[in-house]
């Protein structure tokens, strides 16, 4: 088998894979992450998203599996949600201290990979 030299993609998903043995317990599937970086990203741009917002994202999943998603981020600590003040049907969802770290820790990871080309 020849041996081919990792890219800094491959190198980046190697310590992924190191950060998950590190830390075991429930990892988030593909569409929580999904819906974790919509949250994130909208949240550094000074947006607010609604719960209503992220279950309309049809091409996700379903509004029930949505639901479903958002409220696994919550009770796995990702993310709060909260009320509207004028309309408390209205819930606004808002990451968490340990989202920020989630993304400083894959933030770290591809910095590896881009050094150790």
């Amino acid at each position: 088998m020849i041996a081919i030299n990792p890219s800094a993609y491959i190198r980046f998903l190697n310590c992924l894979d190191g950060l998950d043995h590190m830390n075991p317990g429930k990892k988030l599937d593909a569409t929580e992450e999904q819906l974790l970086n919509k949250i994130t990203l909208a949240a550094t741009q000074g947006k607010e998203l609604l719960v209503g917002d992220l279950i309309s994202l049809s091409e996700l999943g379903s509004q029930a599996t949505l639901h479903g998603r958002i409220k696994n981020l919550v009770a796995m600590g990702y993310v709060k949600l909260n009320e509207d003040k004028t309309d408390g049907r209205k819930k606004f969802v808002i990451p968490t201290t340990k989202a920020i770290k989630h993304y400083e820790h894959l933030s770290a990871c591809l910095e590896k990979a881009l050094k150790s080309g």
